[in-house]
Parts: C-alpha cells; sequence; structure tokens
C-alpha cells in the first residue's frame, strides 16, 4: 500500500514517513525541502503543495497531511488552502484507505498567531467535512492536534532554558511531546483504527486541560 506524507523533510511529518517505511510501507514524501530519508522504499518529490503538476505521485491508500508553516504570511495558503487543493486531487482515488491531517492544539485554544491558528482550525472543519463526504466509501478522516512537540521549528525554545522551563510547566506531564508519538497516534488512527472518523484528537501533555481552581 502506497503512503503519501507532506511535509517528509523534518519534524513530524519525516517521523510519520520513518515509522511506516519501519512497518515496510512505501512511502513518497512531498517537501519543498530536500530529501533528509535515506532508507529503501521511500521516495521523494521535492516541490512545494501549493505547486501544480503533481500528477506523478503514486494513487495513495494512505494520505498524511503533515506540511505546515508557523509564517503568518503564508499560513493560510500552506496550512489551509494548499492542503484542502492538494487533498481533492487524490481524494477521489479508488486505492485510498484513510486520510490524517496534522493540526494543531491552537486550532482549539487560538493560541500563537492568528492566521497560523486560524488555518489549523479550519483544516480541522474541513477534515469534518471530508469525512461526511468519504464515510460512503468506508473511509475514516481524522485530524491530529498536537501541543508542544520537541522539532526544529520549535530551536528557540528548546535552548532556553529558561522558556523550555517555562512551556513545560504550562503542561499537566510537565514535558512536550516527541515526533515519534505523534507518528505513532497517526500509525494507528490510519491503520489500525476502523471506528473512529470526523475527530480531531488531541495530543499536548495535558496542557488544555490545566487550570489553577481557586476557591
Amino acid at each position: 500500500m502506497n503512503v503519501i506524507v507532506t511535509g517528509s523533510s523534518r519534524g513530524i511529518g519525516k517521523a510519520i514517513a520513518a515509522r511506516f517505511l519501519r512497518e515496510g510501507y512505501a512511502v513518497t514524501g512531498v517537501d519543498l525541502l530536500e530529501n533528509t530519508i535515506g532508507r529503501p522504499g521511500y521516495r521523494h518529490v521535492r516541490k512545494d503543495i501549493r505547486e501544480t503538476g503533481l500528477s506523478d505521485l503514486p494513487d495513495p491508500g494512505i494520505l498524511i497531511h503533515a506540511a505546515g508553516t508557523t509564517e503568518e504570511k503564508d499560513a493560510i495558503d500552506v496550512n489551509l488552502k494548499a492542503t484542502i487543493d492538494f487533498n481533492c486531487r487524490l481524494k477521489d482515488c479508488a486505492s485510498l484507505r484513510s486520510v490524517l491531517f496534522i493540526a494543531s492544539a491552537s486550532a482549539r485554544n487560538g493560541a500563537e498567531f492568528p492566521r497560523y491558528a486560524a488555518s489549523k482550525a479550519g483544516l480541522v472543519g474541513y477534515m469534518k467535512n471530508l469525512a461526511l463526504e468519504l464515510a460512503g466509501r468506508g473511509i475514516p478522516v481524522n485530524s491530529i492536534s498536537p501541543g508542544g512537540v520537541i522539532t526544529e521549528s520549535n530551536r528557540h525554545i528548546l535552548e532556553s532554558e529558561t522558556l523550555y522551563a517555562a512551556v513545560k510547566a504550562e503542561t499537566l506531564l510537565g514535558k512536550w511531546a516527541e515526533p515519534e508519538e505523534i507518528a505513532d497516534l497517526a500509525y494507528f488512527l490510519t491503520v489500525v483504527n476502523r471506528s473512529i472518523t470526523g475527530e480531531d484528537v488531541l495530543i499536548d501533555n495535558g496542557e488544555m486541560l490545566k487550570s489553577n481552581f481557586i476557591w
């Protein structure tokens, strides 16, 4: 079965691609960055998902959208519009068995930057719309909303003892997630799962739940 993963050159997307490769799947990664995965079974397509001309992609069995940006000027175009357009090119493939989007905890609490939060909230809304559309074909469609994750894009926080201590203190479990944890959940939702659809799964170490009760 072919797996297509966008945003596969680093962070969560790279971890997801590696997880499926370990399980013996053929993986095609799409990323504007160069290939960083040197494993058998992996094919890299170096393109921005905003581009057209991706007709050479294999028909997917599993389609995972992990490409995204935190740049405010591009957030709506990349995280929402381009992801929807990219998905629309492949959603009618007869081989399709599961679809997954990587959203963000910001989709729920509105934290971070305004266009970024809006783009991820819109992505969750589109996920639900697609789940309704593909339900008749028995295709589960879900999203994962990570909180803090230990990735290169968060390096400025991870390299600051003060900032990292502050963000960890905002979680119940006192830590951030590793990309591999998101990848494990992605594998479960797209391969093991057959009865969860239209759901956004939060993985944030309890950050959303944490509150200070005053009596």
